[in-house]
């Protein structure tokens, strides 16, 4: 990150600082804005060069839970394995799909985000998954 600040020209302390503080920060080819607190960073419309940039603070609050998969076979494999990402609500809210359908999400998973599910745990997982939430 400190790397992505160095190269619009912030350095040093200023990088760090803005690291540290959360900053929502948009670069767009006018430049670049930060966001008050609450809101969101956008592509500002000018910049004019030499004017100072003002980075200031801002905090997002994310939802949490302590929510875990029913229990079943499988659900030690995919507690361990899918709430490092995904909250069990946010997969439990899926629409009922086949077999296949989850197997290629577990798929997609590992290969394309880099889960790292052995074959084996992503096999129970899958059938996990289609027995909890299933389609003909």
């Amino acid at each position: 990150m400190t790397n992505f600040f160095n190269s619009l020209g912030f350095t040093g302390s200023i990088a760090k600082a803005a690291i540290f503080a959360g900053v929502s920060i948009a670069v767009g080819l006018g430049g670049v804005v930060a966001a008050q607190p609450g809101q969101t960073a956008s592509a500002p419309q000018t910049h004019a060069p030499g004017s100072p940039l003002v980075l200031k603070s801002v905090s997002v609050e994310l939802p949490t839970s302590d929510r875990t998969f029913p229990e079943g076979p499988g659900s030690e494999e995919i507690n361990n394995n899918c709430l490092a990402c995904h909250s069990a609500g946010m997969v439990l809210n899926q629409p009922a799909m086949p077999e296949a359908a989850w197997a290629s999400e577990v798929h997609k998973m590992v290969s394309t985000y880099k889960a790292p599910v052995s074959d084996e745990d992503a096999a129970t997982i899958i059938a996990y998954l289609t027995r909890l939430k299933g389609a003909p």
